[in-house]
């Protein structure tokens, strides 16, 4: 778990909210990644596939 600002109540409601959405993405690539599962998202109106390959390498993580 990431170490959150000590001053992080004094942000608004909404900076607070994509704070906490970027961490819930963050923590789901780990978990695919970790699990080898691939991530589908959508891009320029088309569902594209992310490997787990490509999560661990933009992730900084070790591959199997």
């Amino acid at each position: 778990m990431r170490k959150t600002n000590e001053n992080v109540l004094e942000l608004s409601l909404e900076d607070r909210a994509e704070i906490a959405l970027k961490e819930a993405v963050r923590k789901l690539k780990i978990d695919h990644a970790w699990h080898g599962l691939p991530l589908y998202i959508l891009r320029d109106g088309k569902i594209v596939e992310i490997s787990a390959e490509q999560l661990r390498a933009e992730l900084g993580l070790k591959s199997d």
